[in-house]
Protein backbone atom coordinates (compact mmCIF):
# COMPACT_ATOMS: atom_id res chain seq x y z
CA UNK A 1 0.00 0.00 0.00
CA UNK A 2 1.12 3.57 -0.63
CA UNK A 3 1.73 5.41 2.62
CA UNK A 4 1.28 9.07 3.37
CA UNK A 5 4.50 11.07 3.75
CA UNK A 6 5.70 11.55 7.30
CA UNK A 7 7.20 15.00 7.61
CA UNK A 8 9.28 15.92 10.63
CA UNK A 9 8.11 19.09 12.43
CA UNK A 10 11.70 20.33 12.10
CA UNK A 11 11.63 20.60 8.33
CA UNK A 12 15.35 21.13 7.95
CA UNK A 13 17.76 19.13 10.07
CA UNK A 14 21.03 20.60 11.31
CA UNK A 15 22.89 18.89 8.47
CA UNK A 16 20.43 20.23 5.92
CA UNK A 17 20.75 23.74 7.33
CA UNK A 18 24.54 23.56 7.22
CA UNK A 19 24.54 22.33 3.62
CA UNK A 20 22.07 24.98 2.47
CA UNK A 21 24.16 27.66 4.17
CA UNK A 22 27.21 26.55 2.17
CA UNK A 23 25.54 27.01 -1.22
CA UNK A 24 26.33 30.33 -2.96
CA UNK A 25 23.19 32.40 -3.47
CA UNK A 26 24.53 34.96 -5.95
CA UNK A 27 25.25 35.07 -9.66
CA UNK A 28 28.60 33.74 -10.87
CA UNK A 29 29.91 36.25 -13.40
CA UNK A 30 33.56 36.52 -14.37
CA UNK A 31 34.62 34.32 -11.47
CA UNK A 32 32.85 36.38 -8.78
CA UNK A 33 29.60 35.76 -6.94
CA UNK A 34 27.48 38.91 -7.01
CA UNK A 35 23.98 40.18 -6.37
CA UNK A 36 21.52 40.81 -9.17
CA UNK A 37 21.82 44.23 -10.78
CA UNK A 38 18.43 45.22 -9.36
CA UNK A 39 18.94 43.30 -6.09
CA UNK A 40 16.06 41.03 -7.07
CA UNK A 41 15.68 37.56 -5.54
CA UNK A 42 13.52 34.45 -5.77
CA UNK A 43 12.76 31.59 -3.40
CA UNK A 44 13.50 27.89 -3.85
CA UNK A 45 10.97 25.56 -2.22
CA UNK A 46 11.01 22.04 -0.81
CA UNK A 47 8.37 20.13 -2.84
CA UNK A 48 7.84 17.74 0.07
CA UNK A 49 6.60 20.55 2.31
CA UNK A 50 6.20 23.69 0.22
CA UNK A 51 8.52 25.55 2.59
CA UNK A 52 11.31 27.87 1.46
CA UNK A 53 14.76 26.28 1.33
CA UNK A 54 16.81 29.26 0.17
CA UNK A 55 16.62 32.65 -1.48
CA UNK A 56 18.80 33.31 -4.55
CA UNK A 57 19.73 36.34 -6.58
CA UNK A 58 17.46 36.62 -9.62
CA UNK A 59 19.45 37.60 -12.69
CA UNK A 60 18.19 40.36 -14.96
CA UNK A 61 18.73 40.87 -18.67
CA UNK A 62 21.57 43.21 -17.74
CA UNK A 63 23.17 40.42 -15.69
CA UNK A 64 22.77 38.01 -18.61
CA UNK A 65 24.72 40.37 -20.89
CA UNK A 66 27.37 40.82 -18.18
CA UNK A 67 27.75 37.03 -18.06
CA UNK A 68 28.17 36.91 -21.83
CA UNK A 69 30.69 39.76 -21.60
CA UNK A 70 32.71 37.62 -19.19
CA UNK A 71 32.43 34.51 -21.37
CA UNK A 72 33.37 36.40 -24.53
CA UNK A 73 36.35 38.07 -22.86
CA UNK A 74 38.07 34.74 -22.14
CA UNK A 75 36.85 32.71 -25.13
CA UNK A 76 39.99 33.17 -27.21
CA UNK A 77 42.40 32.32 -24.39
CA UNK A 78 40.30 29.37 -23.25
CA UNK A 79 40.15 27.99 -26.80
CA UNK A 80 43.98 28.08 -26.91
CA UNK A 81 44.28 26.24 -23.60
CA UNK A 82 45.93 22.84 -24.05
CA UNK A 83 43.44 19.95 -24.29
CA UNK A 84 45.30 18.17 -21.52
CA UNK A 85 44.80 21.15 -19.23
CA UNK A 86 41.08 21.16 -19.91
CA UNK A 87 41.01 17.40 -19.39
CA UNK A 88 42.71 17.62 -16.02
CA UNK A 89 40.28 20.29 -14.81
CA UNK A 90 37.39 18.00 -15.70
CA UNK A 91 39.03 15.05 -13.99
CA UNK A 92 39.59 17.09 -10.82
CA UNK A 93 35.96 18.14 -10.97
CA UNK A 94 34.93 14.47 -11.24
CA UNK A 95 36.97 13.67 -8.15
CA UNK A 96 35.51 16.60 -6.18
CA UNK A 97 31.91 15.80 -7.09
CA UNK A 98 32.48 12.16 -6.19
CA UNK A 99 34.03 13.13 -2.86
CA UNK A 100 31.04 15.35 -2.13
CA UNK A 101 28.47 12.86 -3.35
CA UNK A 102 26.43 12.94 -0.15
CA UNK A 103 26.18 16.74 -0.20
CA UNK A 104 25.11 16.81 -3.85
CA UNK A 105 22.62 14.00 -3.25
CA UNK A 106 21.05 15.66 -0.23
CA UNK A 107 20.84 19.02 -1.98
CA UNK A 108 19.05 17.46 -4.97
CA UNK A 109 16.66 15.64 -2.67
CA UNK A 110 15.83 18.85 -0.85
CA UNK A 111 15.12 20.98 -3.90
CA UNK A 112 13.74 18.40 -6.33
CA UNK A 113 12.21 15.80 -4.00
CA UNK A 114 13.72 12.55 -5.26
CA UNK A 115 14.66 9.92 -2.65
CA UNK A 116 18.27 9.95 -1.51
CA UNK A 117 18.93 6.64 -3.28
CA UNK A 118 17.81 8.21 -6.57
CA UNK A 119 19.87 11.31 -5.88
CA UNK A 120 22.98 9.26 -5.18
CA UNK A 121 22.43 7.49 -8.48
CA UNK A 122 22.28 10.85 -10.23
CA UNK A 123 25.55 11.94 -8.67
CA UNK A 124 27.22 8.83 -10.07
CA UNK A 125 25.61 9.35 -13.47
CA UNK A 126 26.25 13.09 -13.57
CA UNK A 127 29.86 12.85 -12.43
CA UNK A 128 30.58 10.36 -15.18
CA UNK A 129 30.10 13.06 -17.82
CA UNK A 130 32.99 14.94 -16.22
CA UNK A 131 35.21 11.87 -16.38
CA UNK A 132 34.06 10.85 -19.88
CA UNK A 133 34.70 14.25 -21.42
CA UNK A 134 38.00 14.59 -19.57
CA UNK A 135 39.03 11.61 -21.69
CA UNK A 136 37.41 12.92 -24.87
CA UNK A 137 39.06 16.34 -24.56
CA UNK A 138 42.36 15.00 -25.89
CA UNK A 139 40.75 12.84 -28.60
CA UNK A 140 38.94 15.38 -30.74
CA UNK A 141 40.46 14.17 -34.01
CA UNK A 142 40.79 16.06 -37.28
CA UNK A 143 42.20 14.56 -40.50
CA UNK A 144 44.77 15.10 -43.24
CA UNK A 145 44.40 13.48 -46.64
CA UNK A 146 44.96 13.81 -50.36
CA UNK A 147 42.19 14.91 -52.71
CA UNK A 148 40.91 12.18 -55.05
CA UNK A 149 42.63 13.70 -58.10
CA UNK A 150 45.89 13.96 -56.16
CA UNK A 151 46.54 17.66 -56.66
CA UNK A 152 45.85 19.01 -53.18
CA UNK A 153 45.85 18.10 -49.52
CA UNK A 154 42.86 18.39 -47.24
CA UNK A 155 43.36 19.50 -43.63
CA UNK A 156 40.28 19.32 -41.38
CA UNK A 157 40.33 20.65 -37.85
CA UNK A 158 37.70 21.09 -35.15
CA UNK A 159 37.45 24.44 -33.41
CA UNK A 160 35.32 25.45 -30.41
CA UNK A 161 32.03 26.94 -31.54
CA UNK A 162 32.36 29.84 -29.09
CA UNK A 163 30.31 31.19 -26.17
CA UNK A 164 27.33 28.96 -25.36
CA UNK A 165 24.04 29.41 -23.54
CA UNK A 166 23.19 26.26 -21.59
CA UNK A 167 19.64 25.95 -20.25
CA UNK A 168 18.99 23.03 -17.91
CA UNK A 169 15.73 21.52 -16.58
CA UNK A 170 14.64 20.95 -12.99
CA UNK A 171 14.40 17.15 -12.99
CA UNK A 172 18.11 16.22 -13.03
CA UNK A 173 19.78 19.25 -11.43
CA UNK A 174 23.33 17.86 -11.53
CA UNK A 175 23.40 15.51 -14.51
CA UNK A 176 21.85 17.97 -16.95
CA UNK A 177 24.47 20.55 -15.95
CA UNK A 178 27.43 18.18 -16.26
CA UNK A 179 26.11 16.74 -19.54
CA UNK A 180 26.31 20.21 -21.11
CA UNK A 181 29.16 21.87 -19.21
CA UNK A 182 31.65 19.00 -19.52
CA UNK A 183 31.70 18.75 -23.35
CA UNK A 184 31.75 22.54 -23.66
CA UNK A 185 34.84 22.67 -21.45
CA UNK A 186 36.44 19.78 -23.30
CA UNK A 187 35.89 21.51 -26.66
CA UNK A 188 37.22 24.86 -25.45
CA UNK A 189 33.95 26.82 -25.21
CA UNK A 190 32.94 29.36 -22.60
CA UNK A 191 29.45 29.28 -21.14
CA UNK A 192 26.51 31.03 -19.58
CA UNK A 193 24.52 28.47 -17.59
CA UNK A 194 20.86 29.15 -16.80
CA UNK A 195 19.59 26.52 -14.33
CA UNK A 196 15.87 25.89 -13.79
CA UNK A 197 14.35 28.26 -11.25
CA UNK A 198 12.73 25.34 -9.42
CA UNK A 199 16.04 23.55 -8.72
CA UNK A 200 19.01 25.95 -9.05
CA UNK A 201 20.85 25.09 -5.84
CA UNK A 202 22.68 22.06 -7.22
CA UNK A 203 23.98 24.11 -10.16
CA UNK A 204 25.23 26.75 -7.72
CA UNK A 205 27.19 24.15 -5.75
CA UNK A 206 28.45 22.55 -8.97
CA UNK A 207 29.71 25.88 -10.29
CA UNK A 208 31.57 26.48 -7.05
CA UNK A 209 33.08 23.02 -7.37
CA UNK A 210 34.24 23.74 -10.93
CA UNK A 211 36.02 26.86 -9.69
CA UNK A 212 37.74 24.77 -7.01
CA UNK A 213 38.77 22.29 -9.71
CA UNK A 214 40.73 25.07 -11.42
CA UNK A 215 38.34 26.32 -14.10
CA UNK A 216 39.47 29.87 -15.00
CA UNK A 217 37.24 32.82 -14.20
CA UNK A 218 34.71 33.63 -16.88
CA UNK A 219 34.69 30.21 -18.56
CA UNK A 220 31.55 29.16 -16.66
CA UNK A 221 29.07 31.84 -15.63
CA UNK A 222 25.83 31.00 -13.82
CA UNK A 223 22.74 33.20 -13.88
CA UNK A 224 19.84 31.71 -11.98
CA UNK A 225 16.68 33.74 -12.48
CA UNK A 226 12.94 33.77 -11.95
CA UNK A 227 12.60 34.89 -15.59
CA UNK A 228 13.84 32.44 -18.21
CA UNK A 229 13.00 34.76 -21.11
CA UNK A 230 14.76 37.63 -19.39
CA UNK A 231 17.97 35.63 -19.72
CA UNK A 232 17.56 33.87 -23.05
CA UNK A 233 15.97 36.78 -24.91
CA UNK A 234 18.86 39.26 -24.91
CA UNK A 235 21.52 36.55 -25.20
CA UNK A 236 20.00 34.98 -28.32
CA UNK A 237 19.95 38.41 -29.96
CA UNK A 238 23.65 39.01 -29.23
CA UNK A 239 25.95 38.05 -32.11
CA UNK A 240 28.71 37.01 -29.71
CA UNK A 241 26.67 34.00 -28.59
CA UNK A 242 27.30 31.08 -30.95
CA UNK A 243 25.33 28.17 -29.52
CA UNK A 244 22.33 27.33 -27.36
CA UNK A 245 21.77 23.96 -25.72
CA UNK A 246 18.38 23.41 -24.12
CA UNK A 247 16.72 20.55 -22.27
CA UNK A 248 13.03 20.99 -21.58
CA UNK A 249 9.62 21.02 -23.17
CA UNK A 250 9.01 20.94 -26.91
CA UNK A 251 6.98 24.20 -27.01
CA UNK A 252 9.78 26.13 -25.27
CA UNK A 253 12.38 24.45 -27.47
CA UNK A 254 10.54 25.56 -30.59
CA UNK A 255 10.50 29.17 -29.39
CA UNK A 256 14.21 29.06 -28.62
CA UNK A 257 14.97 27.58 -32.04
CA UNK A 258 13.00 30.35 -33.71
CA UNK A 259 14.90 32.99 -31.74
CA UNK A 260 18.23 31.25 -32.40
CA UNK A 261 17.55 31.31 -36.13
CA UNK A 262 17.93 35.09 -36.21
CA UNK A 263 21.67 34.75 -35.57
CA UNK A 264 21.94 31.27 -37.16
CA UNK A 265 23.09 29.74 -33.88
CA UNK A 266 24.13 26.15 -33.39
CA UNK A 267 21.34 24.47 -31.43
CA UNK A 268 21.07 21.31 -29.39
CA UNK A 269 17.53 20.52 -28.30
CA UNK A 270 16.61 17.67 -25.96
CA UNK A 271 12.85 18.02 -25.75
CA UNK A 272 9.78 16.02 -24.77
CA UNK A 273 9.29 12.27 -24.87
CA UNK A 274 6.49 9.71 -25.07
CA UNK A 275 8.41 6.47 -24.67
CA UNK A 276 6.71 3.17 -25.57
CA UNK A 277 7.52 0.08 -23.50
CA UNK A 278 6.65 -2.88 -25.73
CA UNK A 279 6.27 -6.36 -24.23
CA UNK A 280 6.04 -9.07 -26.90
CA UNK A 281 4.40 -12.43 -26.37
CA UNK A 282 7.74 -14.25 -25.98
CA UNK A 283 9.16 -11.84 -23.36
CA UNK A 284 10.39 -13.00 -19.97
CA UNK A 285 7.47 -11.64 -17.95
CA UNK A 286 9.28 -11.14 -14.65
CA UNK A 287 12.19 -9.35 -16.34
CA UNK A 288 9.70 -7.22 -18.25
CA UNK A 289 8.02 -6.15 -15.02
CA UNK A 290 11.41 -5.43 -13.46
CA UNK A 291 12.35 -3.38 -16.51
CA UNK A 292 9.01 -1.59 -16.44
CA UNK A 293 9.62 -0.49 -12.87
CA UNK A 294 13.05 0.86 -13.83
CA UNK A 295 11.85 2.56 -17.00
CA UNK A 296 8.81 4.11 -15.29
CA UNK A 297 10.02 4.93 -11.80
CA UNK A 298 13.54 6.21 -12.38
CA UNK A 299 13.34 9.74 -11.01
CA UNK A 300 9.72 8.96 -10.03
CA UNK A 301 8.70 9.11 -13.67
CA UNK A 302 9.88 12.71 -13.97
CA UNK A 303 12.22 11.99 -16.86
CA UNK A 304 11.93 12.51 -20.59
CA UNK A 305 13.12 8.92 -21.06
CA UNK A 306 10.50 7.48 -18.69
CA UNK A 307 8.25 4.81 -20.17
CA UNK A 308 5.03 6.63 -20.92
CA UNK A 309 2.96 3.95 -22.70
CA UNK A 310 3.03 0.24 -21.88
CA UNK A 311 2.10 -1.73 -24.99
CA UNK A 312 1.67 -5.37 -23.96
CA UNK A 313 0.76 -8.34 -26.14
CA UNK A 314 -2.80 -9.37 -25.40
CA UNK A 315 -1.73 -12.83 -24.25
CA UNK A 316 0.39 -11.35 -21.42
CA UNK A 317 -1.49 -8.18 -20.59
CA UNK A 318 -3.52 -9.42 -17.64
CA UNK A 319 -0.62 -11.08 -15.83
CA UNK A 320 1.81 -8.27 -16.65
CA UNK A 321 -0.61 -5.65 -15.34
CA UNK A 322 -1.28 -7.62 -12.14
CA UNK A 323 2.42 -8.02 -11.33
CA UNK A 324 3.27 -4.47 -12.38
CA UNK A 325 0.49 -3.00 -10.24
CA UNK A 326 1.58 -5.07 -7.24
CA UNK A 327 5.13 -3.77 -7.57
CA UNK A 328 3.97 -0.17 -7.97
CA UNK A 329 1.52 -0.42 -5.10
CA UNK A 330 4.23 -1.72 -2.75
CA UNK A 331 6.31 1.46 -3.11
CA UNK A 332 6.55 3.79 -0.11
CA UNK A 333 5.87 7.47 -0.69
CA UNK A 334 7.45 10.12 1.49
CA UNK A 335 9.93 12.94 1.83
CA UNK A 336 13.12 11.97 0.01
CA UNK A 337 15.22 12.24 3.16
CA UNK A 338 13.04 9.82 5.14
CA UNK A 339 14.45 6.27 5.53
CA UNK A 340 12.60 3.81 3.36
CA UNK A 341 11.17 6.39 0.97
CA UNK A 342 11.02 5.10 -2.60
CA UNK A 343 8.81 7.75 -4.18
CA UNK A 344 9.20 11.43 -3.39
CA UNK A 345 6.93 14.35 -4.23
CA UNK A 346 6.28 15.78 -7.65
CA UNK A 347 7.98 19.09 -8.33
CA UNK A 348 4.98 21.34 -7.63
CA UNK A 349 1.22 21.51 -7.27
CA UNK A 350 0.66 22.15 -10.97
CA UNK A 351 2.54 18.98 -11.90
CA UNK A 352 0.48 16.91 -9.45
CA UNK A 353 -2.79 18.42 -10.63
CA UNK A 354 -1.96 17.93 -14.32
CA UNK A 355 -1.19 14.26 -13.74
CA UNK A 356 -4.38 13.71 -11.78
CA UNK A 357 -6.37 15.35 -14.57
CA UNK A 358 -4.87 12.87 -17.08
CA UNK A 359 -5.66 9.93 -14.81
CA UNK A 360 -9.20 11.13 -14.18
CA UNK A 361 -9.87 11.61 -17.89
CA UNK A 362 -8.55 8.13 -18.68
CA UNK A 363 -10.72 6.52 -15.99
CA UNK A 364 -13.76 8.43 -17.22
CA UNK A 365 -13.01 7.05 -20.71
CA UNK A 366 -13.02 3.45 -19.45
CA UNK A 367 -9.56 2.82 -17.96
CA UNK A 368 -9.28 0.99 -14.65
CA UNK A 369 -6.94 2.14 -11.84
CA UNK A 370 -5.45 -1.19 -10.76
CA UNK A 371 -3.23 0.62 -8.24
CA UNK A 372 -3.14 4.22 -7.03
CA UNK A 373 -5.07 6.78 -8.99
CA UNK A 374 -5.11 9.76 -6.63
CA UNK A 375 -2.97 12.39 -4.91
CA UNK A 376 -1.65 11.61 -1.43
CA UNK A 377 -3.26 13.61 1.37
CA UNK A 378 -1.09 15.91 3.44
CA UNK A 379 1.62 18.50 2.80
CA UNK A 380 3.76 18.45 -0.31
CA UNK A 381 2.99 17.41 -3.87
CA UNK A 382 2.72 13.62 -3.67
CA UNK A 383 0.90 11.26 -6.03
CA UNK A 384 0.23 7.56 -5.60
CA UNK A 385 2.18 5.24 -7.92
CA UNK A 386 -0.51 4.28 -10.40
CA UNK A 387 -1.13 1.57 -13.00
CA UNK A 388 -4.06 1.99 -15.38
CA UNK A 389 -5.45 -0.98 -17.35
CA UNK A 390 -7.73 -1.03 -20.39
CA UNK A 391 -6.64 2.44 -21.45
CA UNK A 392 -8.34 3.45 -24.73
CA UNK A 393 -5.93 4.18 -27.56
CA UNK A 394 -7.36 7.67 -27.97
CA UNK A 395 -6.89 8.63 -24.31
CA UNK A 396 -4.94 11.85 -23.76
CA UNK A 397 -2.66 10.09 -21.28
CA UNK A 398 -1.20 8.05 -24.16
CA UNK A 399 -0.45 11.15 -26.20
CA UNK A 400 1.01 13.48 -23.58
CA UNK A 401 4.20 13.23 -21.55
CA UNK A 402 3.02 12.18 -18.08
CA UNK A 403 6.14 13.12 -16.07
CA UNK A 404 5.09 11.28 -12.96
CA UNK A 405 4.48 7.84 -11.36
CA UNK A 406 1.61 6.81 -13.60
CA UNK A 407 1.73 3.86 -16.04
CA UNK A 408 -1.05 3.37 -18.62
CA UNK A 409 -1.27 -0.15 -20.09
CA UNK A 410 -2.81 -0.98 -23.45
CA UNK A 411 -2.63 -4.07 -25.66
CA UNK A 412 -1.68 -5.14 -29.16
CA UNK A 413 -2.07 -8.29 -31.22
CA UNK A 414 0.59 -8.28 -33.94
CA UNK A 415 4.14 -7.01 -34.31
CA UNK A 416 3.07 -4.48 -36.94
CA UNK A 417 0.31 -3.20 -34.69
CA UNK A 418 2.85 -2.66 -31.90
CA UNK A 419 5.10 -0.72 -34.27
CA UNK A 420 2.19 1.42 -35.44
CA UNK A 421 1.11 2.19 -31.88
CA UNK A 422 4.68 3.01 -30.85
CA UNK A 423 5.12 5.44 -33.73
CA UNK A 424 1.74 7.08 -33.15
CA UNK A 425 3.28 10.12 -31.44
CA UNK A 426 4.96 13.35 -32.42
CA UNK A 427 7.85 12.46 -30.12
CA UNK A 428 10.78 10.13 -30.70
CA UNK A 429 13.23 10.02 -27.80
CA UNK A 430 13.48 6.72 -25.88
CA UNK A 431 11.80 3.35 -26.37
CA UNK A 432 12.00 -0.07 -24.72
CA UNK A 433 11.49 -3.52 -26.27
CA UNK A 434 11.14 -6.85 -24.44
CA UNK A 435 11.46 -10.14 -26.31
CA UNK A 436 13.65 -13.26 -26.30
CA UNK A 437 13.91 -13.09 -30.10
CA UNK A 438 16.91 -10.91 -30.96
CA UNK A 439 16.02 -10.78 -34.64
CA UNK A 440 12.60 -9.43 -33.70
CA UNK A 441 14.21 -6.77 -31.51
CA UNK A 442 16.44 -5.66 -34.38
CA UNK A 443 13.59 -5.75 -36.84
CA UNK A 444 11.36 -3.59 -34.66
CA UNK A 445 14.18 -1.20 -33.79
CA UNK A 446 14.68 -0.58 -37.50
CA UNK A 447 11.03 0.43 -37.87
CA UNK A 448 10.28 2.50 -34.79
CA UNK A 449 11.06 6.22 -34.90
CA UNK A 450 13.09 6.82 -31.76
CA UNK A 451 16.61 8.07 -31.16
CA UNK A 452 17.27 5.50 -28.42
CA UNK A 453 16.09 1.91 -28.04
CA UNK A 454 16.54 -0.41 -25.08
CA UNK A 455 16.64 -4.17 -25.68
CA UNK A 456 15.41 -5.95 -22.54
CA UNK A 457 16.69 -3.03 -20.49
CA UNK A 458 14.74 -0.39 -18.60
CA UNK A 459 17.57 2.14 -18.17
CA UNK A 460 19.83 2.94 -21.12
CA UNK A 461 21.28 6.43 -20.48
CA UNK A 462 25.08 6.44 -20.27
CA UNK A 463 27.75 9.11 -20.61
CA UNK A 464 29.47 7.04 -23.30
CA UNK A 465 26.33 6.81 -25.45
CA UNK A 466 24.76 9.47 -27.72
CA UNK A 467 21.61 10.73 -25.99
CA UNK A 468 18.93 12.38 -28.12
CA UNK A 469 15.80 11.96 -30.16
CA UNK A 470 14.07 12.51 -33.49
CA UNK A 471 10.88 14.25 -34.60
CA UNK A 472 9.68 16.70 -31.94
CA UNK A 473 11.94 15.22 -29.29
CA UNK A 474 14.68 17.47 -30.59
CA UNK A 475 17.98 17.42 -32.42
CA UNK A 476 21.63 16.95 -31.61
CA UNK A 477 23.19 14.44 -29.24
CA UNK A 478 24.67 14.62 -25.74
CA UNK A 479 27.20 12.11 -24.47
CA UNK A 480 29.45 9.75 -26.41
CA UNK A 481 31.88 11.01 -29.01
CA UNK A 482 28.95 12.87 -30.55
CA UNK A 483 28.63 15.01 -27.43
CA UNK A 484 31.81 17.01 -27.94
CA UNK A 485 31.09 17.45 -31.65
CA UNK A 486 28.03 19.53 -30.71
CA UNK A 487 30.43 22.17 -29.33
CA UNK A 488 32.81 22.35 -32.27
CA UNK A 489 32.80 23.71 -35.79
CA UNK A 490 34.62 22.06 -38.66
CA UNK A 491 37.21 24.04 -40.59
CA UNK A 492 38.65 22.82 -43.89
CA UNK A 493 42.00 24.08 -45.10
CA UNK A 494 42.99 23.37 -48.70
CA UNK A 495 46.72 22.92 -49.28
CA UNK A 496 48.58 22.56 -52.53
CA UNK A 497 50.01 19.06 -52.62
CA UNK A 498 53.81 19.44 -52.22
CA UNK A 499 54.27 16.48 -54.60
CA UNK A 500 51.88 17.74 -57.30
CA UNK A 501 53.42 18.72 -60.68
Amino acid sequence: MTTSPVISPAIKSEREQKLLASVPTGLLIGGEWRDASDDGTFDVHDPATGEVLATLASATSEDAIAALDAADAVQASWARTAPRTRAEILRRAFDLVTERAEDFALLMTLEMGKPLAEARGEVTYGAEFLRWFSEEAVRDYGRYLTTPEGKNKILVQHKPVGPCLLITPWNFPLAMATRKVAPAIAAGCTMVLKPAKLTPLTAQLFAQTMREAGLPAGVLNVVASSSASGISGPLLKDSRLRKVSFTGSTPVGKRLMADAAQNVLRTSMELGGNAPFIVFEDADLDKAVEGAMAAKMRNMGEACTAANRFLVHESLAAEFTRKFAAAMGALTTGRGTDPGTQVGPLIDADARDDIHALVTAAVNAGAIAVSGGAPVDGPGYFYQPTVLANVPNNAAILNQEIFGPVAPVTTFTTEQEAIKLANNTEYGLASYLYSKDFNKLLRVAEQIEFGMVGFNAGVISNAAAPFGGVKQSGLGREGGSEGIAEYTTTQYIGITDPYAR
